[in-house]
Order: structure tokens, then C-alpha cells, then sequence
């Protein structure tokens, strides 16, 4: 582990669709202690540390310090671990990193999860006076306070509270800095990831209207309120919290076989569903989440151009058993036979003969199936 990178813990199979998860100010990533080790059952979840909390190292920022430098240490983690793109959920200072993640690396960012956060954090004054508190007299004042800041009456996590005694003043007094000076109110309509906000109800630091704020002016928000619940959700009330996330995180898969049935029929994806065993459980999940959740269901080309363009690349690299059951989606995606010859002629020019000799036969007799069921 190199100073450079925010500390961090990865869980969950290698292969699995990437979650990164952020903290509060103050406390570090076993906030999430009680989540991760579940959602990383089906994701690779990483959540990672604040500069100068639990192990990430104090000068990864200073004085002046913004919610973007924070989101660009998130970014140079994601690259260090090759992950391209990724679902994002935070709490508070974590959330907002998230959501500057959305607005200005939307191409990075699957889905977006905000917990107990806002697009503002009540203007810049209280959180200049924090810093010049802590950068004056330390954390110890403040520790003492975080169980009413944090959670409602009688309820504490030892381990967070003394994460927080921990924390490197210098460090923490930057991160208020950042939350100083963050405010996206102006530009929430332009998030364009799918975007779920949970807040408690009992939360003094960012009440629910400033998760109805966000969910107001985002085009594609969920907002979700929790009985109960204060500023450290996913610590006081996990299980809620988990089952809220999951379902989001879920999303895109649950879309894509809806899809995938439509495009391909309930008969072949029964087939694959009832050949489905432990070994290719992840793929399936794969190709539901990615190909038919993600590229079938972007809405820049329709199912009529998809089909169009899958046609000419199964041809192109000869995968015939799979152009057969194209041939068959493309009919229900609207293309006429005539205009599936036309697509196979087109590839006789580019992708060869012989090639367009051997789609013609399958595509002649998947066609001859339809026009005659019991041939």
C-alpha cells in the first residue's frame, strides 16, 4: 500500500460488478462493517478511508482542500485497482464525493447511492469555524459529542468513536474545508446515473429535506426515509439500510432479463436460467446486468438498430449457433426478412463469402422454422 492511495478494503469476488463505498467526516470505512461483507457476496465492494482516518495518510490533502480532491484520491484508487466503472454509495462527506463523481465523471459511475448526505452542507461558515476549532484544539471536543451528532439517544459503536479519536486534526480540518465550499445545488439536474438517497429521520446533520432536495431536481432519484435512523445510517440501522441498497444495486439486472426476454424469448432464457449452477451463476448475472441491462436498454439506438449491428458481428466472427438465435430476436425486434437479407448481404461485402454463405443457411432456416413451427 503506497501513501499515494487512500486506504482501503476490497472484498467480494474479483469478477463481480465493482462497488465503491465512502465515509463520514470522522469516522472511517468499518462504518460500513455491518454491509460490506454482505453486498460482497454478489459485488467486488471496496470502501476506502478519508485522508488522515482509520489508515489513509494524513497529507493526501491540506488546507483549501475541495470535495473534488477528495473524489480525485477516489478515482486514482479506482485506477489503481483497474476498475473503469463502477456503482458508488457514501455516507455524508462520502456521498457528496459521490455525487461530485456523477456530475463531472459520469462515464465512471454506474449508479449513485446517497446516504444521510446533501448537495450543501448548510453554507460555509459552521464548517470554517469546525476547522479552526480542530486545527486550534484538536478532536477531543468534538469526539465527545459525536454519539448525539451521529445517533439517536443510548445507542453508540465503540469503533467509530474511536476511529474518530484517531483521526489526524490537520486532516480533518481539511475535509471540512471541502464541506465549506461544496454546493451542487444548481446543477442536480444535470446527474444523469440512476441515483438512490436514504436519509433518517432523525438525522440532525442532513435531515430528510436535504435528500428531498436532490431527489426534486434529479431527473432518474429515488428517495427512501428511515424510521429511527440519525446521521450514520448504515452503522445504526444496517439491515435497512442493505435492503434499500440492494434492491437499487439490483436494478440493472432485474431490467436486463426483463429484457433479455423480450428481446430473445422466455424460452431460451428458461433454458439458460435451468442450466444455471455455481460456476456460471456469475456470468449469467454478468450478462444480465451489462448486456441486456446496460447496452440493450440505452436508448441512443433501438432494438431494431441493436439487432442490426449484432447480426453483422456474429457473422463477422462466425458464431452461427448464436446468429440463429439472433436471426430469431431481430424478427421480434421488428426487422422484416427482407431486411435481415439486406444486413446479410451487406456483411457478404465485409466480412466475406463464406462467411455470408453460412449466415444465409442459418438465417434461411431459422426463417423456415418460423414460417412452419412443426418442420
Amino acid at each position: 500500500m503506497t501513501e499515494s492511495l487512500l486506504h482501503h478494503r476490497a472484498e467480494g469476488p474479483a469478477c463481480g460488478p465493482p462497488l465503491l463505498l465512502g465515509p463520514s467526516l470522522g469516522a472511517s470505512y468499518a462504518v460500513w462493517g455491518k454491509i460490506a461483507p454482505e453486498l460482497s457476496a454478489t459485488h467486488r465492494v471496496v470502501r476506502w478511508d478519508l485522508p488522515g482516518h482509520g489508515g489513509s495518510a494524513a497529507g493526501l490533502i491540506g488546507p483549501g482542500a475541495t470535495v473534488g480532491d477528495l473524489a480525485d484520491l477516489v478515482l486514482a484508487l479506482a485506477d489503481s485497482l483497474g476498475l473503469e466503472r463502477f456503482a458508488y454509495a457514501g455516507v455524508s462527506l462520502g456521498g457528496a464525493v459521490g455525487l461530485h463523481l456523477a456530475l463531472h465523471h459520469p462515464q465512471r459511475v454506474s449508479s449513485l447511492a446517497m446516504i444521510c448526505s446533501s448537495a450543501h452542507f448548510n453554507g460555509s461558515r459552521p464548517w470554517e469555524e469546525r476547522a479552526a476549532l480542530v486545527r486550534g484544539e484538536g478532536l477531543a471536543g468534538l469526539v465527545e459529542t459525536a454519539d448525539a451528532r451521529w445517533f439517536t439517544p443510548g445507542f453508540t459503536v465503540p469503533e467509530l468513536i474511536a476511529d474518530h479519536r484517531a483521526a489526524d486534526p490537520e486532516a480533518y480540518a481539511a475535509c471540512c474545508d471541502a464541506l465549506a465550499a461544496f454546493d451542487l445545488r444548481e446543477r442536480l439536474p444535470e446527474i444523469a446515473v440512476r441515483t438512490l438517497l436514504i436519509a433518517g429521520r432523525r438525522d440532525p446533520a442532513t435531515p430528510p429535506a436535504h435528500l428531498r432536495e436532490i431527489a426534486d431536481a434529479v431527473p432518474d432519484a429515488t428517495l427512501v426515509e428511515l424510521p429511527g435512523a440519525s446521521h450514520l445510517a448504515p452503522a445504526q440501522c444496517p439491515e435497512a439500510v442493505l435492503t434499500v441498497l440492494r434492491a437499487h444495486l439490483d436494478g440493472p439486472a432485474k431490467r436486463g432479463m426483463e429484457v433479455r426476454r423480450e428481446v430473445l424469448g422466455d424460452a431460451h432464457v428458461d433454458r439458460a436460467q435451468s442450466g444455471q449452477n455455481a460456476f456460471t451463476a456469475r456470468y449469467q448475472d454478468f450478462i444480465s446486468r451489462y448486456a441486456w441491462g446496460e447496452i440493450w436498454t440505452d436508448p441512443t439506438l433501438d432494438r431494431r438498430e441493436r439487432s442490426m449491428i449484432t447480426l453483422t458481428a456474429l457473422v463477422a466472427h462466425g458464431h452461427y449457433d448464436e446468429l440463429a438465435m439472433h436471426v430469431r430476436a431481430a424478427r421480434r425486434n421488428g426487422l422484416t426478412p427482407e431486411e435481415i437479407g439486406a444486413v446479410l448481404l451487406q456483411t457478404a461485402v465485409y466480412c466475406g463469402v463464406p462467411a455470408a454463405n453460412s449466415a444465409f443457411a442459418t438465417a434461411q432456416r431459422v426463417l423456415a422454422e418460423e414460417d412452419d413451427p412443426t418442420g
